[in-house]
């Protein structure tokens, strides 16, 4: 074999190991997958596992803690359902009125003398208010009492006259002409005399107008003029402004669906009680009665104003005050009541826990007339019945209890101290507005 047979068969050689090693190739690349997909399910499986490990480690601890919670008591406040009265009220936002406010004005002219009162204080009717200088009106009198003599004296004159020219007249010594010109003389003369006594009186009207005098009983405000000044019978402005605040008077508004239920009450009661609470609607402030209501409806508002009336007497009550009225204008009685926060709400409609033994158990009932802080039971509950009003949120059917002491305590028994607000539930009880039951859409 020659030197170029030999290099030929060499290539020949590398070309078939060459071609070998290329397929050999994807068989070693798909060994390669499935190496890669074995290695994938053992990591599946192995999360699987101690997932359901951690789950069920999850559920056991879970279980265990529901177990020691259902055997643990829920510290809970309780209330007793009494049997009671329940007050309906309707309330409205009112101001205060004064009764009557009077701007005191001078009627005369003059220097301001005299200030007989303090800002402030509280006067009655004829108390002296202010004095001004009398002098002028007192010279003016005097001239009218001069003139009076004066023209009394020439009315005597001319009756003298008159007598003697009637008796010459008679026997036909003077013509007729005579005596009836003296008549007139004397007539003048009577006139003359009715008109100074006419301003005699102006003069004393004026000296009793410079003692200026309380109109009515009342507060007086501040002073608007001082000592010295002087006024006059055209000034608008005044001197003081005097408002009478016992009684006192307070205009509030009301829905005009609710005009029926009061207009029929007013009829057959003649006055309805009302109350005055401050702006916070907290605090009573008054009581008073339902004077009268308006004769028409506001359109633009759908309401009517109503007239209350207050003695005032502590004078808690201030003119243009802003307060809450409650018109009483019907009772409901023997109603079974109960705090408000004992109800609950849910898909079935109102339900309460109801007190048993040493546990709770779940009662519908049908919320009636509610106030602020406590409810009527139309049915559902009877009195004598004890419900849970604190501790709601972590109670369920058949819940272990333990009743909380008005202290904050938890005694060992269930019997606990009922709420204070249901330990006279037979006192009035104020519902906003018109009464609805609990749970149904305004």
């Amino acid at each position: 074999m020659g030197p170029r047979q030999t290099i030929e068969t060499h290539s020949v050689e590398n070309r078939t190991s060459s071609l070998s090693q290329e397929l050999a190739r994807p068989s070693h690349n798909k060994h390669r997958w499935w190496v890669w997909l074995l290695i994938l399910a053992v990591l599946g499986v192995a999360v699987w596992y101690f997932r359901g490990v951690a789950q069920k480690q999850s559920e056991k601890s879970t279980a265990s803690a529901r177990t020691r919670l259902g055997n643990q008591a829920t510290p809970v406040s309780i209330a007793t359902a009494n049997e009671g009265n329940l007050p309906v009220y309707y309330t409205g936002l009112g101001t205060v009125t004064a009764f009557y406010t009077v701007t005191v004005h001078t009627r005369v002219d003059g220097q301001i003398m005299k200030v007989y009162f303090k800002e402030g204080q509280f006067v009655q009717q004829g108390e002296p208010l202010v004095e001004i200088d009398s002098r002028p009106y007192q010279v003016q009198l005097e001239q009218a009492q001069g003139q009076l003599a004066k023209d009394t004296a020439a009315l005597h004159d001319a009756t003298i006259d008159f007598n003697r020219d009637t008796a010459l007249s008679s026997e036909g010594i003077i013509p007729k002409q005579q005596l009836d010109t003296q008549t007139s003389a004397m007539e003048q003369a009577r006139g003359a005399t009715v008109a100074d006594q006419g301003a005699i009186d102006t003069a004393k009207l004026d000296l009793a107008y410079c003692h200026i005098t309380a109109p009515i009983s009342g507060r007086i405000g501040l002073r608007l003029v001082d000592p010295g000044n002087i006024v006059h019978a055209a000034d608008t402005t005044g001197l003081i402004v005097i408002t009478q605040l016992q009684p006192i008077a307070v205009i509030f508004t009301l829905p005009q669906d609710e005009l029926p239920d009061v207009y029929k009450e007013l009829r057959a009661h003649d006055r309805l009680p009302v109350d005055a609470y401050d702006r916070d609607d907290t605090s009573k402030i008054a009581s008073g009665f339902l004077q009268t209501m308006d004769n028409q409806i506001d359109t633009t508002t759908g309401t009517y104003k109503l007239k209350a009336v207050f003695d005032n007497k502590d004078s808690a009550l201030f003119p243009n005050q802003f307060v809450n009225i409650h018109l009483l204008v019907d009772t409901k009685r023997n109603m079974t009541i109960i705090p408000a926060a004992a109800v609950q709400r849910g898909p079935q409609g109102n339900y309460v826990y109801v007190v048993n033994g040493n546990s709770v158990k779940v009662r519908e009932v049908k919320a009636g007339l509610t106030d602020g802080n406590s409810i009527a039971i139309d049915s559902g509950l009877q009195p004598g019945d004890e419900v849970v009003t604190d501790g709601l949120d972590k109670l369920t059917d058949g819940s272990k209890i333990e009743v909380r002491s008005p202290t904050g305590g938890t005694p060992g028994s269930k019997k606990g101290q009922q709420s204070p607000t249901m330990k006279n539930m037979s006192a009035p009880i104020q519902t906003p507005r018109k009464p609805r039951p609990t749970g149904q859409p305004k």
